[in-house]
């Protein structure tokens, strides 16, 4: 966790540097400057805010933002995700483009265990169960996520409560050619499986850097697929994401 950590030390130092006399106004100022934070303009704003978070805890981004903490731990998966985008000013937008379209930039959480390193997959988007047959790499919902991605680590071990986890120091990554030749090969292979109506067959085994893996909120809900005859099929719905080992190797050099 030496990313995190040492961010931690650098943010404890500044902050006792600074006076801890603050009035309600300048408190109020504060969370204005953070709740309207505009889209950034350019690729080193962007990563320029996220630095700034490092060291940060959960707790004090999400009072800066007037954001309530969640009260039950079931409810926080999604809650730090939209408060790193908040804090950085991600504009809501079309779930098939990047967070920060202007920019062509995607941002992506990573929760890390206390040795440092990826505690799940990550997520990357949603499988169109009836569409991906039909889709090229070079347009498809994935490449246009992976092609640019901003990753920012967060504390995720059991010891630590929501608002004590740290925020990590962030990590912009375009994929390399022999990387993106891998995730194309994969995608061609998951969406070559789903073509020929054996959505049920996919297993998370499936693809070496990328995978499918079930995405819903619980075991009752359904899509639309189709079956191997070309049938109609309700399914649960699926997402594309990243193993958890392919981005722990992104964070290898820094962790």
């Amino acid at each position: 966790m030496a990313a995190i950590n040492a961010t931690h030390r650098a943010h404890a130092r500044k902050s006792r540097a600074v006076s801890p006399r603050v009035t309600t106004q300048t408190r109020a100022k504060k969370v204005a400057t953070y709740t309207h934070r505009p889209e950034p303009d350019n690729e080193a704003s962007l990563l320029g805010q996220a630095q700034r978070l490092s060291g940060r805890t959960i707790g004090e981004v999400a009072a800066e933002l007037a954001v309530a903490l969640p009260v039950e731990a079931r409810r926080s998966k999604g809650f730090i995700g939209a408060l790193i985008e908040r804090a950085l000013g991600a504009a809501r937008g079309s779930a098939a483009g990047p967070d920060f379209a202007a920019l062509g930039i995607e941002l992506k959480t990573i929760p890390l265990s206390r040795a440092g390193r990826p505690r799940e997959s990550t997520f990357v988007c949603t499988a169109s169960l009836r569409e991906i047959a039909a889709q090229e790499w070079h347009e498809s919902a994935v490449r246009a996520k992976l092609a640019r991605v901003l990753f920012v680590p967060i504390e995720a071990h059991s010891a630590a409560a929501l608002s004590d986890r740290r925020i990590g120091r962030p990590r912009l990554w375009s994929p390399t050619a022999e990387q993106e030749a891998q995730l194309r090969a994969d995608f061609e292979e998951l969406a070559g499986v789903v073509g020929r109506g054996e959505v049920e067959l996919l297993t998370a085994h499936i693809g070496v850097l990328l995978q499918i893996r079930p995405k819903a909120a619980h075991s009752r809900e359904r899509t639309r697929g189709t079956d191997d005859r070309g049938a109609a099929l309700a399914t649960m719905p699926r997402g594309f994401y990243l193993r958890a080992s392919f981005t722990a190797s992104l964070f290898a050099d820094t962790l």
